[in-house]
């Protein structure tokens, strides 16, 4: 467990133990989140809820400007997964969840986003009945979000690692990519296989030119998940 020192928000890291990619390559151990980052966390981050109010002066760390309309669709807020966000919003989440708790966070990389989606589905079928245990997807969400954690966990321990929200990850070549599939994504897209690339359409109502930095404007489908970094020794 860790927390947001100054709040009482709390969350869960799993342990995912080394091994090696379908190609041979190692993979060192590493901890990511057992659920989707939540608004209760990123709020700490969006709304300075663990700061005082300033009067002048810089901040010391980027904060996401306020969205056009409410960011959670008005689904649900506490326990939800965070939604709508820009790669460039989390990666200075991620900095900021850093610097509070002395751990260093990030985005998994997608090699890791691979390998620990071929681990938590190393010992299902074929067929999809395993989707609707531990996925929200096109045929179970009514078409929205779901808080975290009431579907299943996987062979992992983790949840909603498919559906729910879609997941940014690092990819090798530089590319805005999400993986695992989203809320309304059909039942057998989802999975270890699912990927999307940013495409103009996640922030097609979005005013401003540039476009925001921060929100995805059409983009409810994107959310997160952290890693945090491991000591070599361990």
């Amino acid at each position: 467990m860790d927390s947001i020192p100054g709040t009482l928000v709390r969350f869960e890291m799993t342990r995912v133990p080394a091994g090696r990619l379908p190609d041979g390559a190692r993979m060192p151990a590493f901890d990511i989140g057992r659920t989707e980052a939540t608004w209760d966390m990123y709020d700490v981050y969006a709304l300075r809820l663990n700061e005082p109010a300033r009067v002048g002066g810089a901040d010391a760390r980027a904060r996401p400007s306020s969205p056009y309309g409410a960011p959670d669709y008005g689904w649900g807020h506490a326990g939800f997964p965070v939604m709508s966000v820009t790669r460039a919003a989390v990666d200075e989440f991620c900095l900021w969840l850093s610097e509070r708790t002395g751990h260093r966070y990030r985005l998994p990389t997608e090699s890791e986003w691979t390998y620990l989606a071929m681990l938590a589905t190393q010992h299902v079928t074929a067929d999809s009945a395993w989707r609707d245990a531990v996925a929200w997807h096109r045929g179970n969400s009514d078409d929205q979000t779901h808080a975290v954690a009431k579907k299943q966990p996987d062979a992992l321990g983790l949840f909603d690692l498919f559906g729910n929200v879609a997941e940014w990850v690092v990819a090798a070549d530089g590319a805005l990519v999400t993986r695992g599939g989203s809320f309304r994504d059909r039942a057998e897209t989802i999975g270890p296989a699912s990927r999307a690339v940013q495409n103009p359409t996640w922030n097609e109502r979005d005013p401003q030119l540039p476009k925001s930095r921060w929100w995805l404007s059409d983009g409810p489908f994107v959310g997160f998940r952290i890693v945090r970094e491991t000591s070599p020794e361990r």
